[in-house]
């Protein structure tokens, strides 16, 4: 008999597949299909102060293993994940969910995070920190890690609940801003966001996305995705949620050994439904094929 469990700063999870933030909305489509309570966590569609419809459209392209996408933070904002949102989540998945927050500035973090830490249902905070600061000239606060440690301390101050910061691989070196980040207080890390990239239509001749340019998620980051696992690993000693073009149990497996501690699935819930689904009901057997009896014991065996 295999054990799936693992830890994230004191939370247990029956096994370490998280559906990623924007990828899973808050839980009711996949609900229909499935009991979503098999899942070990979900982290739910990123919530920023005000509601954002979002960029315009055409903001989904297609390209060889994966996708790009330029949504824009949609959401209904705040106030009403809070009041609607999270309470409807709350009947349908009973255990600890994690919020994602995301901010234009250092005080819409603070703000996120105060209403998130008076959630019940919320068990961890995820920061992300790839939204542009209005107030820094636009550069987004994971590609400075001086920018990134500021917002780590500043959530900090305001949450007794576990922080972790969500990182952009869109930089020369991870590994000193996730650096930065546990020495601001970061209880663990998130990575990696998406890679920035574009598609061009040539009918129009043109760029595909009305954005020109968004996050590139699926397959094609897996291998770099788990390079900057690997790297993070070995810098810092706090726990770290691995993604990335995950979409199988080996990729837990491989992630894991990478130095994950849980893994999220992001694009593979947009191209099939139940891709999570299908994920545990075949770790036991991934696990069995190569003679690994518990999950939380090859963690960073790779190193």
């Amino acid at each position: 008999m295999v054990n799936t469990e693992v830890v994230l700063s004191g939370i247990t999870l029956t096994n370490p597949v998280i559906p990623a933030s924007g990828t899973f909305g808050f839980g009711a489509e996949f609900a229909q299909l499935y009991d979503i309570n098999i899942l070990g966590s979900l982290s739910f569609k990123g919530t920023t102060v005000e509601e954002r419809f979002g960029n315009p459209t055409p903001r989904i392209a297609e390209c060889s293993s994966g996708m790009i996408n330029s949504v824009g933070l949609q959401n209904p904002g705040l106030k009403a994940v809070c009041e609607h949102e999270l309470p409807k989540l709350a009947t349908l998945y009973k255990k600890p969910v994690i919020a994602n927050i995301s901010g234009f500035s250092i005080e819409e973090y603070v703000e996120c995070a105060k209403a998130m830490e008076r959630q019940e249902s919320v068990g961890i905070i995820e920061v992300n920190v790839s939204c542009p600061n209005v107030h820094g000239g636009g550069m987004s606060f994971g590609v400075d890690a001086k920018a990134a440690a500021e917002v780590t301390r500043a959530v900090k101050a305001v949450s007794k609940k576990p922080v972790y910061i969500k990182l952009s691989p869109n930089v020369t070196d991870i590994v000193s801003i996730a650096l930065a980040c546990e020495d601001a207080g970061a209880d663990g890390l998130s990575l990696i966001n998406t890679l920035y990239a574009m598609r061009i239509d040539l009918k129009t001749k043109k760029p595909v996305l009305a954005n020109k340019m968004g996050g590139l998620s699926g397959p094609a980051v897996f291998p770099v995705a788990l390079r900057m696992v690997y790297q993070v690993f070995e810098a810092v000693k706090i726990p770290i949620i691995g993604m990335g073009g995950v979409a199988a149990a080996e990729d837990v497996i491989e992630m894991m050994l990478a130095g994950a501690s849980a893994v999220q699935i992001g694009a593979a819930n947009l191209k099939n439904p139940v891709a999570c689904k299908e994920i545990i009901e075949d770790l036991s057997r991934v696990m069995e094929k190569y003679r690994i009896s518990s999950l939380s014991e090859i963690i960073g065996g790779a190193h």
